[in-house]
């Protein structure tokens, strides 16, 4: 098999984070499609939920630019009482941790609710598998959509690097992706770490990214870990 038949570099691109890409590929498709179709949304909340690594917080950020929305961690949300929040109508809580206060989370998504605002949690499971004691609570919940966000493929987290050393103007060969897409760890952080690697290595030996190099690099980052 050739490398273009394992790396699609036809993938869609959307600005997240500023300079950097979000590639839409079909385990974040899904994800994608409901942040396109906002503001036409059922219900005031959305949960993004998914693996860590799997680009969660990548399209989360893509909704906060849209809509100009307050970012929030899961031990500052219980604090957003309507003094606090001002005018806010659009939030994002990431990351949203376990276990959480219940009373905080049920006040913030009913004070926008009665703002015609929206609240996007960004979660490493869907609302039916967390433990919830309100029954209000777990009904408002469980009512709103929960996307998944998969695992990164092969071919995404291929592109991701493809895109990532084009970024450096690093040129490497169709035999170190390979090599080292049979061998990493499939997140976006640990391609990024990998990259950047590869990059400070060629460019202390002053060579170019081979498969020795790149053998060496990854049991580097094993050792690190």
């Amino acid at each position: 098999m050739n490398v273009s038949q394992q790396i699609p570099l036809d993938l869609g691109h959307r600005s997240a984070f500023g300079m950097a890409d979000f590639l839409v590929a079909p385990c974040n498709q899904d994800a994608v499609a409901w942040v396109d179709c906002w503001p036409e949304w059922p219900s005031p909340a959305l949960v993004l939920h998914g693996p860590q690594g799997a680009g969660k917080s990548h399209l989360a950020h893509v909704w906060r630019e849209r809509c100009s929305a307050l970012l929030a961690d899961g031990t500052v949300f219980p604090d957003l009482l309507p003094n606090r929040l001002g005018d806010e109508k659009f939030v994002v809580i990431d990351p949203f941790e376990m276990p959480f206060d219940e009373e905080a989370l049920l006040h913030l998504y009913n004070v926008l609710a009665e703002r015609n605002g929206q609240l996007m949690i960004v979660a490493s499971a869907a609302p039916a598998r967390w433990e919830i004691s309100l029954n209000d609570l777990r009904s408002r919940l469980l009512a709103c959509p929960a996307i998944d966000i998969g695992s990164p493929d092969d071919g995404l987290i291929g592109a991701v690097m493809v895109k990532q050393f084009a970024d450096r103007q690093l040129r490497v060969d169709p035999d170190v992706l390979t090599f080292l897409l049979a061998r990493m760890e499939r997140s976006f952080a640990a391609t990024s770490r990998l990259v950047a690697a590869l990059d400070q290595a060629a460019l202390a030996e002053k060579r170019r990214i081979t498969v020795p190099l790149a053998r060496r690099v990854l049991e580097t980052l094993a050792l690190g870990d």
